[in-house]
């Protein structure tokens, strides 16, 4: 049996993933129109490929990759790109982006596909397939998948664990569609060089276990392992996972591959099969509806879904005051549910004031180490409030504010009900700009101080080139003259020698 080891902190909060895993995954009905982003994640860039009026195919690339870290965006049907607008996304940060607006024709016409063998396949063809099937981190990142396949591993973590409190969107996952999820799993350790798979799914979801032990066992995948880990917030981080199942522990500035191990979520391991053994792009996402729904469960959705449509299947109660993306722990409040589904959706959660009240006022830190206690990086969070709350950056960066996950712990458990994450974020995203600002003064500086040397070299040059020319004029004339000298002495002697005689 294979031993586990414990990761420090973390936090056991109500669950509450009863009552939208209880029913099965249902289609969600196709809008009329669906808005895609063509930025899906906070990496690469994506050069468009169509333009209003052009008709597309259901799994079409609309976006392709830019830069190593893109990853390709795709039509989730057929229909008509009607425009290409900026629209705000569902991101903390509310900003817009270039979307396409697609009108659906209701066939849901696909396009060519070629599925792959991937074990006849060459390593870079099948991190082509993944990389052109727009396939990234379904478990909240959204970092690209390809990237993470370039290394050699020996140990390969499928993560189930779904640790956050309300959603279920993974474990339903798992029970539905267990053997898609393990053929994943097999192609992503075959690409690595895997000689391990550990699957680690907490231990609050044992008919997910289950189906995955069912799945490995019906392939006869020996060097694959389901394992349930202890039931304990945030044991779905990579780090945290990773700790748990394989005693690893990856310190700051270090990734899993330097260890020999790598980590994906099992939605992945679902997308991964689904591209190479189907050619179908990452094109839906499975989405929790959660909190304080008429009928919450989980609902299978094209992306670009405007979140309302999918709102309407859960039916809020009339109490419900916002919708949170994401779990009660690191999602965000949605400033508009007209927001379309995108790569990151894994949960809407409805919230109302009886089951999420309003959070007392916020109080001085008495620095009482609840935090600390309960912070599985190992940090000093109430230093990082401090500082941050300062503006003293610098010293934030010292108490390794970058190391920080975001999970929320050490507000969960503050009692000055200080909201502590949105501290870091703010310290985060003010360091983050001030080094764009100071990249960019930098890279100013640089095209001045080249300008500078320009002018300067061609001044120099110039004055070279004029100097040289003076000097050829200066000695052409002194050979002129000393011509001319010769040329006098010469007529003189001649002139002397014709009256001599």
């Amino acid at each position: 049996m294979l031993e586990l080891f414990a990761f420090p902190g973390g936090v056991k909060p109500d669950s509450h993933k009863e009552e939208s895993a209880r029913t099965p995954i249902v289609p969600a009905p196709l809008p009329p129109l669906l808005v895609v982003p063509f930025r899906q994640s906070a990496t690469g860039g994506v050069d468009i490929r169509v333009q209003a009026g052009e008709q597309v195919l259901k799994g079409q690339c609309i976006g392709s990759a830019e830069g190593p870290f893109g990853t390709c965006v795709h039509a989730p049907t057929s229909g008509k790109v009607v425009a290409i607008e900026s629209r705000t996304l569902p991101h903390p940060s509310a900003l817009a982006a270039p979307c396409a607006i697609i009108e659906a024709d209701g066939t849901e016409t696909w396009r060519e596909r070629v599925p792959l063998d991937p074990y006849a396949t060459d390593p870079a063809q099948l991190r082509a397939r993944i990389r052109e099937a727009g396939i990234v981190g379904l478990g909240g990142a959204v970092f690209p998948s390809h990237v993470k396949m370039n290394a050699r591993i020996d140990t390969l973590v499928i993560n189930g664990a779904e640790c956050e409190p309300w959603i279920t969107c993974d474990d339903r996952l798992m029970r539905e569609r267990a053997p898609t999820i393990v053929a994943g799993a097999a192609i992503i350790a075959h690409l690595m060089g895997a000689k391990r798979i550990l699957i680690g799914i907490e231990d609050n979801k044992p008919d997910a276990a289950a189906a995955m032990r069912a799945a490995v066992a019906a392939v006869g995948q020996g060097e694959m392992q389901v394992i349930s880990v202890p039931t304990r917030y945030p044991a779905g981080g990579e780090k945290q996972l990773i700790r748990v199942l394989t005693g690893i522990e990856i310190p700051y500035g270090k990734l899993g591959p330097d260890f020999g191990v790598q980590c994906f979520n099992v939605g992945t391991a679902h997308a991964v099969a689904r591209a190479v053994l189907h050619d179908e792009p990452l094109i839906t996402r499975v989405v929790t509806l959660a909190g304080n729904y008429v009928r919450p469960g989980n609902v299978e959705a094209p992306i670009g879904t405007p979140i309302d449509a999918l709102l309407a299947l859960g039916e809020p109660k009339a109490d419900t005051d916002r919708i949170v993306m994401g779990g009660p722990m690191m999602g965000f409040v949605l400033p508009d549910t007209s927001l379309p589904v995108v790569k990151a959706t894994n949960c809407l959660l409805a919230m109302s004031p009886t089951l999420f009240p309003p959070s007392p006022p916020e109080m001085p830190c008495i620095r009482c180490g609840a935090c600390t206690r309960v912070c599985p990086m190992v940090l000093q969070p109430h230093e990082l409030y401090w500082h941050a709350r300062a503006k003293n950056f610098g010293k934030a960066q010292e108490y390794h504010l970058f190391d920080c996950i975001e999970c929320g712990c050490c507000a969960y458990v503050c009692p000055a009900h200080i909201p502590l994450v949105d501290y870091y974020r703010f310290a985060k995203a003010e360091i983050r700009a001030r080094e764009r600002e100071k990249a960019a003064a930098d890279r100013a500086r640089e095209r001045y101080e080249f300008r500078k040397f320009r002018e300067e070299r061609d001044k120099a040059e110039k004055a070279a080139r004029l100097a040289a020319k003076a000097a050829e004029t200066k000695a052409k004339l002194a050979q002129e003259g000393a011509e001319a000298v010769i040329a006098a002495a010469q007529s003189r002697a001649h002139a002397e020698e014709k009256d001599s005689s």
